[in-house]
């Protein structure tokens, strides 16, 4: 009788565990439903919506006929693509190293024991936050050509300055320098990284005679370069797509004519949907930029295997 009492009792624990994993597996679905609705409404649906729509050529607000890839032909076929994909790259290749580089010589200042470091901390991170339209509209006074702080500050040596918004030559060299007064979401997610290497590292480097340029490249570089991954990624899907700095400049200098030297990628994809009304046309460059984001991510993400350390002391 003791055996049979024992299967017995083992069998409702197995039924027991069997009714708790499944309301388990009940509450997770309830749980996460919202956000796979979410994700399904505002995020798949419109995405697989805009594929189909790329290859006709609808126009905004209703459907048009199926004509394959023929917007795709017309885009890498357009002088303005070229122009946008040009000035976009430029844009890219040097704002972000530029950023990355000042926002970990930032966290570095900022990544020490000194009397209100809050205050500084918050200082710098501060501009990152304050909204798109109105510092470009700060900056628009800053790089003005007849009264602008930065022409001001050359005339003091001598230089006459440039006409930074309406010269071809200077808009994404001023969009650029713009770009710099926003690393403070980097900086951050640096000096994080920084105050997570150990000091017992830099205490065993100075032991063996090792200066602060070895600390550096030997100690500091590797241990937060996973951070700088991060940050190489999220800046180079921001620096591909910006559009906010270069639209507002070109509509305070419409009596200027359209400056061609800062039409960025965005900007196109803008005026096909958005100011000519072409949907399928402005999907298939939509499609375009997100095929080049993925592919430059894989790039970086497959190259990273040779610079990303991680703290286990293994690589990604």
């Amino acid at each position: 009788m003791s055996s049979v009492a024992t299967i017995q009792t083992a069998r409702s624990k197995v039924a027991r565990r069997s009714t708790e994993s499944r309301r388990e597996a009940r509450n997770f679905w309830i749980y996460v439903s919202p956000w796979i609705f979410g994700f399904l409404t505002f995020v798949l649906g419109p995405m697989i919506y805009s594929l189909y729509l790329s290859l006709t050529d609808s126009p905004l607000g209703s459907l048009g006929d199926f004509v394959g890839v023929a917007n795709y032909v017309e885009v890498f076929g357009d002088d303005l693509f070229h122009i946008a994909v040009r000035n976009t790259a430029y844009y890219a290749v040097v704002s972000v190293p530029l950023q990355l580089v000042l926002a970990f010589f930032l966290a570095t200042l900022l990544n020490k024991r000194i009397p209100a470091i809050g205050v500084f901390r918050t200082i710098f991170y501060l501009p990152s936050v304050i909204a798109g339209i109105s510092t470009v509209l700060l900056w628009s006074w800053i790089f003005n050509a007849n009264y602008g702080l930065v022409n001001y500050l050359l005339s003091l040596v001598g230089i006459d300055g440039p006409n930074w918004l309406s010269d071809e030559r200077y808009a994404i060299p001023a969009i650029i320098i713009m770009s710099l007064h926003g690393v403070g979401g980097a900086m951050l997610i640096f000096l994080a990284a920084l105050q997570d290497v150990p000091s017992e590292l830099y205490e065993s480097a100075q032991l063996d005679g090792a200066g602060r340029a070895q600390q550096l490249f030997r100690i500091t570089l590797p241990m937060v370069s996973p951070t700088i991954f991060f940050n190489l990624i999220l800046g180079i899907i921001g620096a591909l797509q910006v559009f906010t700095q270069p639209y507002i400049f070109g509509q305070l200098n419409q009596n200027l004519g359209r400056n061609r030297g800062m039409y960025v990628y965005v900007q196109y994809l803008f005026d096909a949907g958005f100011r000519y009304y072409r949907a399928g046309y402005g999907s298939a460059i939509a499609w375009i930029l997100f095929a080049f984001t993925l592919v430059i991510s894989l790039i970086i993400m497959r190259t990273s295997n040779s610079w990303v350390y991680y703290s286990d002391g293994g690589r990604d």
